[in-house]
């Protein structure tokens, strides 16, 4: 099993890069959300100019954040410092267009913007849509600007099937968050091999929390909250602006998300909720939400146990086809790190 590391941009992000390469991990994110975090394309290019082996990829952009050809001119910019080893997560935008109050895009505009990125960063020319006006456009800035000779890697954002259908259609992997049941991914697997017959070698891979419990330690204790609430809380916060989603969950959960909402004096239906729900989205929670992070999403969401419960649950994970565990550390992320290459070296 590959494993990787995510963090949200911000300064000093290329060092945790150089140590992500110097422990052997496969891949290195950063969180495409611009209203709650800096920007990924400069934390990417500094990290791209300090390490020389590991992937670097943005997870993950979109449709309803970037232009198609600014999003290609931004990828293929990367892929100039760094040949060959950049990674275009793809998505509806769920969280960041959430953080600013509106529904995240379509599948059919996931689906048109994929394909319009894997075609523009290849160096080929496609035809581009705004109102009723269509220009067939390709990156000029060719030469040291930009490299469309090295390949991209793709991925599509999928909790669901009808956006594995879209990584079938473009041959892409596929990445998820806080998705570990295996099931699930057997699901997803299914239904973009059925839209496209995508190749194997398109990978899998999955956003989560580790933490590996200390001999004796609470496995629902504070540093555990401490650890895997931020990927807990995201489950939550998402369950208050929907609903529907949150009716599918069990008497518990559903009671964290009304205190959730108490807390932050929000409805799941007033215009500004969102201005109360994302301050410090992907962050390490604040000890007065500790109550909020519930054993059941802990086990369900994240990877918290012992060495060999890990080891158990990872490679039931990697039987179920999941290529990649992509570990966002929030408590201290180099100590967590070594700790994760410990565990799965």
């Amino acid at each position: 099993m590959r494993t990787g590391i995510v963090v949200t941009a911000r300064p000093g992000v290329e060092d945790l890069a150089v140590r992500a390469e110097q422990l052997g991990f496969s891949s290195f994110w950063v969180y495409d959300t611009p209203m709650l975090h800096g920007d990924p394309f400069v934390a990417l290019a500094l990290c791209a100019k300090v390490t020389s082996r590991i992937k670097l990829g943005i997870g993950v952009t979109s449709p309803a954040l970037r232009s198609i050809p600014a999003a290609a001119s931004a990828f293929a910019s990367l892929n100039a410092l760094a040949p060959g080893r950049i990674i275009c997560g793809v998505g509806t935008g769920n969280t960041a267009r959430r953080a600013l109050g509106l529904l995240p895009g379509t599948t059919a505009e996931l689906d048109t913007f994929t394909a319009a990125l894997q075609e523009l960063c290849a160096g080929r020319t496609v035809a581009y849509r705004e109102g009723g006006q269509v220009r067939d456009i390709r990156l000029l800035h060719a030469g040291p600007h930009v490299n469309t000779a090295d390949p991209i890697e793709f991925l599509v954002a999928a909790n669901g099937l009808k956006a594995a259908a879209v990584a079938g259609r473009r041959g892409t992997g596929i990445m998820s968050f806080g998705l570990l049941d295996p099931a699930a991914w057997h699901a997803l697997d299914h239904a973009r091999r059925q839209a496209a017959a995508a190749p194997r070698d398109a990978g899998s891979y999955v956003m989560t929390a580790l933490h590996v419990l200390d001999e004796g330690e609470d496995p629902y204790g504070d540093t555990v909250k401490d650890a895997t609430g931020h990927i807990v809380m995201s489950l939550l916060i998402f369950a208050a602006e929907a609903p529907a989603f949150a009716g599918r969950l069990g008497a518990g959960e559903r009671d964290a998300v009304r205190r959730l909402l108490d807390r932050r004096g929000a409805t799941a239906v007033a215009p500004d909720r969102h201005t109360a729900l994302y301050p410090a989205y992907l962050e390490r929670i604040a000890p007065a939400d500790r109550d909020l992070i519930l054993p059941s999403l802990i086990d369900a969401l994240t990877l918290a146990g012992t060495p060999d419960d890990l080891r158990t649950r990872i490679a039931t994970l990697e039987e179920a086809g999941i290529d990649e565990i992509v570990i966002h550390p929030v408590l201290d992320p180099p100590a967590e790190m070594a700790e994760l290459a410990k565990l799965t070296s």
